[in-house]
């Protein structure tokens, strides 16, 4: 049996909760292979690693009895990016990362790009940038004991944010490239896996509150995967694709089974979220191999949980591991570049070399003749003047030579227009001037007074004064608005409980209200 496990993992260096908690100190890199191990899985295929190259630690990379391959996001740090580990009795034949071709390197890659004449260099290699696509190619033996290959496509598909029109054209292009390089794998005779999160869900089935979603079935992603999979329960040819949803394919009704679920609603815990992870197979390969496909929703840690599917095959694995492997990364394989590899000595004529003492010799006989000329130009300390000790602060103020003095002989010019506008101030406007002085100071005094009480009583209030919900009375969570807008960065309050079915009493309310501020 050949068991594969796909999983996005939301990070895979941060501690995981779940199978990973009763790890000593929780360390992530500890964590890693005990969760390999609690999936029990011959191949796991993660997504959403958040890991660049320059991050990734040998402990987080090599797995004892695994071996593993990454594709790191190149735009971004902390961003997308997948693994595949795979045990040693299922060590694959090729590996390769993207979908393009571009990052091929011509030894140990998997091959077979198709016609990829639609796409410009510059799009192709804006798609795999990302770090969204991980092929790994397999040898596996059916029971009949004939020998196959398999080719596992891990993929973390990109989500259409509605506030950004130009990331549905990019997750429909990206769908574009995905078909093509599967449906190129398929025809030159390899069985084809799509593992991943695929950021759709399919039917409405699939998604608990479809009824309420506007145009659901226009969408163009599940009109993407209408063409691509097969609906067993349908004859007619326009459903007929080269793939089929494996967990539909055994669990056609199944309601309620769902992978990812909103954290920061809490959705989860009642179950309020949406089936976009898929394990796809080609139809031949489902009908004759595939003996169950799974959800873990038990499994914590994510956003997402982790499904798979079993296969009655055995994996035979490769005699050595492909070049992309993460143990032969020269940080890992203990071939880590040295400083010295980018010194390149500089290439010297003879003449220049027979020269080089002479030069060096003159060279530091004329510094000789320059220092001494220096020391013998400074002033001595006699020269300077006969005060010794430390100067007086006042021998900084000196005025300067370049401006003009005036000298205390010289009579200024009288301006009789001046001193005519000038009339003395009377008693009354020296009066009115008093009074008027000391009402801009009682208004200063009295404002300033005003402040201090407003800031004392503001911080001797205590904390401000949280609502109660209207649908259950509890009190409310205070939230702040992120989305760009009018109202961005202003507070508001709404209910604590999870988010839930709108006709379940025991989900969060649609209490609302704005924060005042403070």
């Amino acid at each position: 049996m050949l068991r594969v496990v796909s999983w996005n993992i939301n990070g895979i260096r941060r501690p995981l909760q779940g199978v990973a908690n009763q790890e000593p100190n929780n360390c992530a890199a500890v964590a890693v292979g005990r969760i390999l191990d609690e999936l029990d899985a011959d191949i796991v295929c993660l997504q959403e690693t958040k890991v660049t190259r320059d991050a990734l630690t040998e402990p987080l990379a090599i797995v004892e009895g695994y071996n593993s391959y990454f594709s790191f996001s190149r735009n971004r740090s902390g961003y997308s990016g997948v693994a595949t580990f795979c045990k040693d009795s299922a060590t694959p034949l090729a590996a390769e990362e993207g979908l393009s071709g571009l990052f091929a390197t011509q030894n140990g890659d998997v091959g077979c790009y198709g016609n990829m004449d639609e796409f410009t260099q510059e799009e192709l290699r804006a798609l795999d940038s990302e770090g969204r696509a991980l092929l790994t190619q397999h040898k596996i033996r059916t029971w009949e004991g004939k020998e196959r290959t398999l080719t596992l496509i891990n993929v973390y598909c990109p989500h259409a944010d509605p506030g950004r029109p130009e990331r549905l054209v990019f997750k429909m292009r990206f769908y574009r490239l995905l078909q093509i390089r599967a449906e190129a794998l398929l025809a030159a005779g390899s069985h084809v896996i799509i593992l991943g999160d695929l950021n759709t869900a399919h039917r409405p089935i699939d998604h608990w509150d479809s009824v309420n979603l506007e145009c659901f079935e226009e969408d163009p992603g599940r009109k993407w995967l209408d063409g691509l999979l097969s609906n067993l329960g349908c004859q007619s040819a326009s459903h007929v694709g080269p793939f089929i949803d494996s967990y539909r394919c055994f669990q056609p009704k199944q309601e309620g089974a769902f992978t990812c679920w909103s954290a920061v609603t809490g959705a989860r815990h009642f179950n309020y979220g949406s089936r976009i992870d898929y394990v796809l197979g080609d139809r031949t390969l489902v009908i004759d191999t595939f003996q169950a496909s799974f959800l873990l929703p038990e499994v914590m840690g994510s956003d997402h949980c982790p499904v798979g599917a079993v296969l009655s095959v055995s994996s035979v694995p490769a005699k050595q591991c492909p070049p992309l492997c993460t143990r032969f990364l020269p940080e890992f394989a203990g071939t880590q570049l040295k400083i010295l590899r980018f010194l390149v000595p500089l290439e010297q004529g003879p003449v220049l070399e027979q020269s080089a003492p002479q030069h060096n010799s003159q060279t530091r006989v004329q510094t000789c003749q320059n220092k001494a000329r220096v020391r013998s130009t400074r002033p001595r300390p006699s020269q300077l003047g006969s005060s010794r000790g430390q100067k007086n602060l006042k021998s900084y103020f000196q005025p300067s030579p370049s401006c003009p003095q005036a000298s205390p002989d010289i009579e200024l010019p009288s301006l009789p227009l001046m001193s005519a506008l000038m009339t003395p101030k009377t008693s009354e406007e020296e009066a009115v001037a008093k009074v008027v002085k000391g009402q801009a100071k009682a208004s200063e005094a009295k404002d300033e007074k005003e402040v201090r009480t407003s800031f004392w009583k503001s911080l001797l209030a205590g904390p401000l004064h949280i609502p109660l919900c209207g649908g259950h009375r509890e009190p409310c969570v205070m939230r702040t608005v992120k989305k760009p807008g009018p109202n961005l960065g202003r507070r508001f309050y709404m209910c604590a409980r999870p988010r839930g079915p709108p006709n379940d009493p025991s989900s969060r309310c649609n209490f609302f209200l704005w924060s005042r501020p403070s």
